[in-house]
């Protein structure tokens, strides 16, 4: 299984399909500019370790400590306060071994990860938004903060070349999950990388788009499933997803007061005009306002996994 994505939303659905198969490759994006991954890019040149880490994590088999260790954030008012001990680790493991890929893979020896944590690339990236009144923001940790309707996104550098070892976890996953997580800032950035989205594209696999159970403020405000389905088509082409997961339970009034967001329409007909799948499963957390249950998702994930999948 190979998951694409960042985010809290990918590091969600790997804790909880771990469980499940151990032959799991997240290839994760590198175009995050905020917080201490985005001050540490700045700092030392190196793609961000944020993401990274918390895929590092979601896939560790390690005693809680390590866990905690690792997310640890510094407060105070040090130069260290806001970098989490994790993010410096892997900063110094890239001075250390010379190369993040290396790094990952040493790191992943510590957490005992099952897995792979695969950048999408190496190179240092910038992710821009062109919106519909053809303004161009700057900046991934930017673009929410526009609050305009985004057109397209693209990387600066346009050519930026993709990590070998995520190529070929596309070309041999029996299926590829795309998601949970922003649309525009967590999963687009990955397809965008010279060469993802069309080994995507042409991949045998089953694939499945994880769309999101609530909108996000500044990225897909006003977005139906069928609007953030189209949106990757319009980036990548046709074939990049078989089928749309989406939820079906109702979310409590309470959740919708909390975000101030609201549930993603699910425009059925539309869906299935793109030559898409669409599948509808209880996937709400009861615990975590608009997102969803990590228990819930992996199972409804596997279940079109074994059903579904024509190379089973």
């Amino acid at each position: 299984v190979t998951v694409i994505g960042g985010g809290h939303g990918l590091s969600v659905l790997l804790r909880g399909i771990k469980a499940s198969t151990s032959n799991i490759s997240a290839v994760v994006t590198v175009a995050d500019d905020g917080g201490s991954s985005g001050r540490l890019r700045e700092e030392f040149g190196i793609i961000p370790p944020g993401d990274l880490r918390n895929c590092l994590v979601a896939l560790a088999d390690t005693e809680p400590l390590m866990e905690k260790l690792f997310q640890y954030r510094f407060k105070g008012s040090s130069p260290l306060a806001g970098h989490s001990f994790g993010n410096l680790f892997i900063a110094a493991m890239n001075e250390v071994t010379g190369d993040m890929e290396t790094a990952l893979k040493e790191s992943s020896k510590v957490l005992a990860v099952k897995g792979r944590v695969i950048p999408a690339s190496k190179e240092y990236v910038r992710l821009d938004a062109i919106m519909e009144d053809g303004t161009v923001v700057e900046g991934e940790s930017q673009i929410p903060e526009a609050h305009k309707k985004i057109r397209r996104v693209e990387l600066f550098p346009k050519k930026v070349a993709a990590v070998p070892a995520a190529i070929e976890a596309i070309e041999t996953a029996d299926a590829i999950i795309l998601g949970p997580g922003s649309l525009y800032t967590s999963i687009m950035p990955n397809l965008l990388v010279d060469g993802v989205g069309r080994a995507l594209k042409r991949s045998r696999a089953i694939k499945i788009y994880i769309c999101n159970v609530m909108t996000q403020a500044g990225e897909t405000d006003e977005y139906s499933a069928f609007d953030h389905a189209k949106a990757i088509f319009d980036h990548t082409g046709r074939g990049a997803i078989d089928y749309v997961l989406v939820n079906s339970a109702p979310i409590p009034e309470k959740f919708l007061a909390e975000t101030g967001a609201v549930p993603v329409e699910v425009d059925e007909d539309k869906i299935n005009a793109l030559g898409c799948g669409l599948i509808k499963a209880d996937l709400i957390s009861e615990t975590d306002a608009g997102r969803h249950d990590p228990d819930k998702l992996c199972r409804a994930v596997m279940k079109i996994i074994y059903e579904m999948n024509p190379r089973r």
